[in-house]
């Protein structure tokens, strides 16, 4: 197995054009795409108050409260309390999405994939886990080799095998059919990750996030 590390003190901040808070990527697909062109993207939200969600037409989206008191999600109409930490809510990107804090500022994490392009599969994890090579989810095309994301959510943790340490918010992308294990000491968030080309195997977590007036993600 390949171990790429991606160290959150080395994540630059993207503030939103209105205000209501910032987004650090963690990492993406392919390289250089921007927000209308990206196979998965996966990052870490600060959330600073509510107001509606920019569409993404044809993505999905899973969100994890991190840190703070919660919000409620109304998803067309429909309204989804998203309070209890490391729970994972899934959602299409493509409904009217409105979000009304409970409370105060929050962290959240975010994963998006294309529909077509990637699938994503979120797991939240404590203690000591194996990490098999996650097999790839069936989509039309043949799908490229499997990605395996693990970020740190709270506490560390260490990938035995490759003899990594990661810190809170830290990251690791992880390819190749070698089993692993991971000791978490805290909660982990471990992200599966499969598509249909090499995009997946080549992500990106240094490419300028562009935004849009009202955006909140």
């Amino acid at each position: 197995m390949t171990v790429r590390v991606l160290r959150a003190e080395g994540r630059a901040a993207t503030p939103w054009k209105n205000g209501g808070g910032l987004t650090r990527e963690i990492a993406a697909a392919p390289e250089g795409a921007d927000m209308a062109d990206f196979a998965w993207r996966v990052s870490l939200a600060d959330v600073a108050r509510g107001g509606p969600f920019s569409r993404f037409e044809g993505v999905d989206r899973v969100i994890t409260l991190v840190e703070g008191p919660g919000m409620v999600l109304t998803v067309d109409g429909s309204p989804h309390p998203v309070a209890e930490p490391y729970a994972p809510f899934a959602f299409p990107g493509d409904a009217d999405t409105d979000c009304r804090l409970l409370g105060g500022p929050l962290v959240d994490f975010n994963v998006m994939t294309r529909r077509g392009r990637a699938t994503a599969r979120v797991e939240i994890v404590r203690g000591r886990v194996a990490l098999p090579a996650p097999l790839p989810a069936p989509l039309p095309a043949p799908p490229a080799a499997p990605v395996l994301l693990v970020v740190v959510l709270e506490g560390s943790a260490v990938l035995e095998g490759a003899g990594t340490r990661l810190g809170r918010l830290d990251a690791a992308l992880c390819t190749g059919a070698r089993d692993e294990v991971l000791e978490v000491e805290g909660v982990a968030a471990l992200v599966a990750l499969s598509g249909t080309t090499a995009e997946v195997q080549e992500p990106s977590r240094c490419y300028q996030v562009r935004t849009e007036p009202g955006e909140l993600r």
